[in-house]
């Protein structure tokens, strides 16, 4: 008679508890995730508003701001500002990558660059760019001149930094590889130098978009005609709270549409990579 018939036996597969690995990171991807949170926001200013929590004067309900974002579509203002506001951050944007870039390369492949340029970037990034604009006003003025410099140097720094990074963390085996074989210095950048600093320059890329549309904020509410930041400002002048909010929230998702962008090039070009969240 086998041991599995006699009454209060069981195997030895029976009597072994099943141990299940528990899965360690952060888990699988969730669908449209970084939705969520906005998400949650949104329907926590709701149920402020519906409930009289948010008082209107102070923050006006999201479906006042709808409306009124309706409103300033029909008579083209809000299209109008919003192209001019996103022609200044792009400008600012592209001049700043160019120079982080190039300061980045002279500093991370020369060491008489890097004695020359890190040490007056890093005073610079000890400095918020804000606190450079009464100096920039009274070089420049206040015109569009101005602005584009101020987002330019609220770009230009992480760009380096990430980009420089990036660089000096190359892995020494590869330069010896390079060297090897014989590669010339500007196949020795191709192929080495510039993969190898793509991770730093994507990672300083996402705080620099951040970065540009911060200082956007900034300089288009100091004696500017057109932008969204002189329609925010306007608005304060007159009390209108829904416009103000209006400026924000699209500040708000073209901050967040710019990122989830520069996250999505980050995933395309570094899919080689096995990381924690692949």
């Amino acid at each position: 008679m086998s041991a599995t018939t006699l009454p209060g036996l069981r195997t030895a597969e029976q009597a072994s508890p099943v141990v299940r690995r528990r899965r360690l990171g952060p888990g699988k991807p969730i669908r449209f995730g970084a939705a969520l949170g906005p998400l949650l926001l949104l329907v926590l200013w709701s149920i402020g508003s519906a409930t009289g929590w948010l008082d209107q004067r102070v923050l006006s309900a999201p479906w006042t701001v709808v409306t009124t974002a309706g409103d300033l579509i029909a008579d083209g203002r809000l299209q109008s500002n919003l192209w001019t506001s996103t022609q200044r951050a792009f400008i600012g944007l592209g001049l700043g990558i160019v120079l982080g870039v190039a300061l980045a390369l002279l500093s991370g492949l020369s060491r008489v660059g890097e004695a020359l340029l890190d040490g007056p970037i890093q005073i610079k990034r000890a400095i918020p760019s804000l606190a450079l604009l009464p100096l920039l006003i009274l070089w420049l003025g206040i015109g569009e001149s101005m602005k584009i410099v101020t987002i330019l140097l609220g770009v230009f720094v992480p760009i380096y930094i990430h980009t420089h990074n990036g660089l000096r963390t190359i892995d020494s085996r590869y330069v010896e590889l390079a060297q090897t074989v014989g590669l010339s210095q500007w196949d020795f950048i191709r192929r080495v130098v510039l993969p190898g600093a793509l991770p730093g320059f994507l990672l300083g890329l996402r705080f620099a978009v951040t970065g540009a549309w911060l200082s956007l904020v900034v300089v288009e509410q100091i004696n500017s005609t057109s932008g969204i930041g002189y329609m925010m400002e306007l608005a304060r002048t007159y009390g209108q709270t829904d416009i103000i909010i209006v400026g924000l929230v699209l500040y708000g998702v073209l901050g967040l549409l710019s990122d989830g962008a520069v996250r999505l090039i980050q995933r395309r070009a570094l899919s080689w990579r096995r990381t924690l969240a692949s």
